[in-house]
């Protein structure tokens, strides 16, 4: 992996540290499956979800809450599919 991409990803990876342990669950799997296949615009539909409020990107991971926008919808599918409660459901 080329080094400047590496850092990038370090980033993502810092960023994704949350305070809801859900979150910090999901995150954890999402790298675990997604890391050596997420490209540039995935980085950066996750850079914009990263911008949220933990208990508003909660939402939108458990399915309490949802978003219009289709690149956002793709990537919270993800996060959806490594879910801990996807388990459940």
């Amino acid at each position: 992996m080329a080094e400047d991409r590496r850092a990038r990803i370090n980033r993502l990876k810092w960023h994704c540290r949350r305070a809801l342990l859900e979150l910090d669950l999901v995150f954890d799997r999402f790298w675990e499956r997604y890391e050596d296949t997420l490209d540039a615009q995935g980085e950066k539909v996750l850079e914009s979800l990263l911008e949220l409020e933990d208990h508003d990107l909660w939402a939108l991971v458990s399915g309490r809450d949802a978003t219009d926008d289709p690149q956002l919808a793709a990537m919270i599918e993800r996060l959806r599919e490594v879910s801990p409660m996807a388990n459940f459901e």
